[in-house]
């Protein structure tokens, strides 16, 4: 095992158990003999290129405890992918600090970051171990059953969901709420989890991994109204048409510096749909809501497997990376084939994480491409864990009371 110090950082969107992988990899290394110093960067490599750092090592046991609960990136976050002047500025900062083991927590662009940065680490010959820590509620990182941070949100989309539903059933109408996951659809399947009995919302859920098409949507809603008397929809921010040109990008240009296009921060595709609704359908009481940067850090509702899981994460990363036989990796959650839930990590090449994403496997999509399969709920009914249970007058079953 190579002696020297440590940096750790996060990046990208914050979730709701980010900082249990954090304290997980530092209280490991604080256990390590040959991890000297424990330096956190503030804003990922933002910080790493400013020297901006905390040392992990003087914070006790108590705070850590504390700042694992805690939602969010408690060293703060970026967006920024590595130039190559980048690289070579955060080589001397290595070398300055004596880093031997560096840990990135994040989703696929920070996957990419790391293998980026380790490469440059290879062709310069500078022996460091660098690993990537998984972390993205949109759950599209390849080679994992699922990613820390998902569990979480989405049972935050399925408690809000529940909600709306509830809300909707009192007032009728249609309830449109748009959310989060980028290209994969995992989080706004997640609102399937929500329904308790047949005629519970969300009725329509719909996903990027299938071409979406306005008119059929309004058909949709029509059939759905004619059916329960009322309609709620789970709509991914990222659905796209026909042509794979997100929805969404009829109404922003931004992007990150991945090249990401920016979905969230906008409530244009709910206001988009809820029009079609009212122009095409005659539907008067139309609503929509746009989740939104809620999902992530919401305090109070994340998932226990979800953060025993990230804090496991955490503590993987540090025993792979003072393993001689690994050099570098990112930690992977594979799913054991056990008839009750377990999981278990692996280290996989960077490589095969990096950048490109994952999406639904056709398996957890109904054929008519509106809503999801009871394989779906299997899958993922473990990692959200059970939801408040919901009661009504057993008089006004099978009646709407709007």
């Amino acid at each position: 095992m190579k002696k020297g110090n440590m940096l750790i950082a996060q990046s990208g969107g914050p979730s709701m158990v980010i900082n249990q992988s954090l304290v997980g990899a530092v209280l490991a290394a604080r256990d390590n003999k040959g991890i000297a110093k424990i330096y956190g960067a503030l804003h990922g490599i933002q910080g790493i290129l400013n020297e901006d750092f905390i040392d992990l090592k003087k914070e006790n046991r108590k705070t850590l405890e504390a700042v694992a609960n805690t939602p969010a990136s408690a060293l703060g976050s970026v967006r920024r992918k590595p130039a190559p002047e980048d690289c070579e500025a955060i080589f001397r900062v290595l070398l300055k600090l004596d880093v031997r083991y560096f840990f990135y927590i994040g989703g696929n662009d920070s996957a990419e970051t790391v293998h980026i940065i380790n490469e440059a680490a290879v062709k310069a010959e500078y022996a460091i171990h660098c690993f990537h820590i998984p972390k993205t509620i949109d759950n599209d990182l390849r080679e994992n059953d699922h990613t820390p941070g998902y569990g979480s949100a989405a049972r935050f989309v399925a408690c809000a969901v529940k909600g709306d539903d509830l809300d909707n059933r009192a007032l009728g109408g249609v309830k449109i709420d748009v959310i989060m996951g980028r290209n994969a659809g995992f989080l706004t399947a997640a609102a399937a989890l929500a329904r308790q009995d047949q005629d519970d919302g969300p009725h329509l859920v719909y996903l990027p991994e299938r071409a979406f098409s306005v008119e059929r949507f309004v058909r949709d809603v029509k059939s759905a109204m004619k059916k329960f008397g009322r309609c709620v929809v789970a709509v991914s921010e990222g659905i796209a048409d026909k042509d794979g040109t997100p929805i969404v990008a009829k109404f922003t240009q931004e992007t990150d510096s991945h090249g990401n296009v920016q979905l969230s921060g906008t409530g244009a595709l709910g206001d988009l749909l809820a029009k079609a609704l009212k122009e095409r359908a005659g539907i008067a009481r139309v609503r929509a809501d746009t989740f939104g940067y809620l999902q992530r850090s919401f305090p109070g509702i994340a998932s226990a497997t979800d953060a025993l899981e990230a804090r496991l994460a955490g503590v993987a990363a540090v025993q792979a990376a003072v393993d001689e036989d690994v050099a570098s990796g990112s930690v992977a959650i594979k799913r054991r084939p056990t008839k009750k839930y377990s999981a278990e990590f692996v280290v996989v090449p960077l490589r095969k994480v990096a950048k490109e994403t994952r999406h639904m496997p056709d398996a957890f999509i109904n054929k008519a491409g509106n809503n999801v399969t009871n394989a779906f709920i299997e899958y993922a009914r473990p990692l959200v864990g059970a939801l408040p249970p919901c009661a009504r007058f057993e008089q006004l079953r099978g009646r709407e009371v709007h």
